[in-house]
């Protein structure tokens, strides 16, 4: 059995897809193909279930990808820490987050201090980076909401007020602040419901006995600076000022409380590099300052 097999198995367990998981392994299928058959053959067992052209994980499969999935860990984890005992503070950093405005300016800093180190980002759903973390694919996740899984430990690092934010015009633009049942009528830009920032909103609708009236749903926020002064709706926005939130008309909200809290969340059991531990530390101090600094 060789190391090579595993992770091809894996990404093919990952995708069930023979022809996808060639592409993305930059390979020839007929070799990914015989390079399954053989580890099969190895194992004495068949590992997916095969009708025509479509693959499923059996339950010989399953049991095999989890340990396959420990191994692959443990080896990654002691390179990396060989790699920190020989003194190298560079290396690969893998992190997962729902929002990159937040990050895109400590993310920089951080690079300015140590070029030789680089960043694997992925951009996901809280459900996929529960999954993400516990399988020990990322060293963090960055996230505005827990991660209630066991295991996981949590640094917050920037606690965020949330505005109403309303076209030039607008009845309420004169204003400093507003309570939020005030806008019960008012057409609502809002992100999709899987967007972690969708279910923190409509709880602060809940808490203020209203139900947003959703005209339009987006991804990112340039997209809710774009549309709210295009006069489509208001919509609700962090204290960001390094992208479209900043040109808006915000209204500090009176009731109910509206606050966001970003933090960062590793797995106990995984190992961190020193450049994952360096970059730990760098972004709990460079939000700490920046929080004084707004003061």
């Amino acid at each position: 059995m060789e190391l090579l097999q595993l992770h091809y198995f894996r990404t093919v367990a990952r995708l069930e897809h023979i022809t996808k998981a060639a592409q993305e392994l930059h390979i020839a299928q007929p070799a990914l193909s015989k390079t399954i058959a053989r580890l099969e053959k190895d194992l004495g067992v068949p590992l997916f279930d095969r009708q025509g052209r479509q693959i499923r994980l059996n339950t010989f499969g399953k049991a095999f990808l989890r340990n396959v999935e420990t191994a692959l860990t443990a080896l990654e984890e002691g390179r990396r820490e060989v790699a920190d005992l020989a003194g190298m503070k560079r290396g690969v950093i893998y992190l997962a987050t729902s929002t990159l405005d937040r990050l895109s300016e400590p993310l920089g800093a951080f690079l300015s201090l140590y070029p030789e180190v680089n960043f694997r980002i992925t951009q996901a759903s809280m459900e996929e980076m529960a999954e993400l973390i516990e399988n020990g694919e990322i060293d963090f996740c960055f996230t505005a909401m827990p991660i209630k899984c066991a295991g996981i430990r949590e640094q917050p690092v920037l606690n965020e007020e949330v505005f109403l934010a309303v076209p030039p015009g607008h009845r309420f633009a004169e204003q400093r602040s507003i309570c939020l049942s005030d806008v019960a009528d008012e057409p609502f830009i809002a992100y999709k419901e899987e967007h972690p920032f969708r279910k923190m909103n409509d709880e602060f609708c809940r808490k203020a006995g209203i139900t947003p009236n959703v005209v339009c749903e987006v991804e990112e926020p340039a997209a809710i600076g774009s549309l709210v002064r295009a006069g489509l709706g208001v919509a609700f926005v962090g204290a960001c000022k390094n992208n479209e939130e900043s040109l808006l008309i915000k209204l500090h909200i009176d009731n109910p409380v509206c606050q966001r809290t970003f933090q960062i969340a590793w797995l106990e059991k995984r190992y961190l590099s020193v450049a994952a531990r360096t970059f730990r530390e760098f972004i709990v101090q460079y939000f700490a300052e920046l929080q004084i600094s707004v003061r």
